[in-house]
């Protein structure tokens, strides 16, 4: 595999100028998650408004590139998403990242610019990178 894939620019852009990598005080759940085999961490916030809806979702942490990447790329999508479509997100996310879902099509209108990532499951080393803040999301939602 060429790992030029997966560090394009688009990539690269989510490291350098992360958009959703701060605190947010009023968040409706707070959750920490860590990547144990490597030491990523992250605080996952999410605010839910009056609808339901993820209204805003951030994070804070440190972590390898994809783990930031990643995390940056699944704040954006769960904007206007309800708990339980960001859950099926989530869930569609690992079979990416594990292989086990390569429907480019899908995943590219799901995940949109997460899809990004499908290069990770033939890096079985970075597979928990990226889905750090995904399973983070999924525990907190399913608390």
């Amino acid at each position: 595999m060429d790992v030029s894939s997966l560090y394009n620019e688009q990539f690269m852009d989510h490291i350098t100028h992360p958009d959703y990598k701060y605190p947010l005080d009023d968040a409706t759940y707070e959750h920490d998650g860590i990547n144990p085999s490597c030491g990523d961490e992250l605080h996952l916030f999410v605010r839910l408004g009056d609808d339901g809806r993820i209204e805003e979702s951030s994070y804070t942490g440190h972590g390898c590139a994809v783990s930031m990447a990643s995390a940056d790329m699944m704040s954006d999508l769960m904007v206007g998403k309800t708990p339980q479509e960001a859950i099926a997100l989530c869930e569609l996310f690992k079979n990416m990242v594990t292989g086990s879902e390569k429907d480019t099509e899908l995943l590219e209108d799901e995940l949109d610019e997460a899809a990004l990532l499908k290069d990770v499951s033939h890096m079985p080393a970075r597979v928990k990178c990226a889905e750090l803040a995904w399973r983070t999301l999924h525990e907190m939602l399913q608390a």
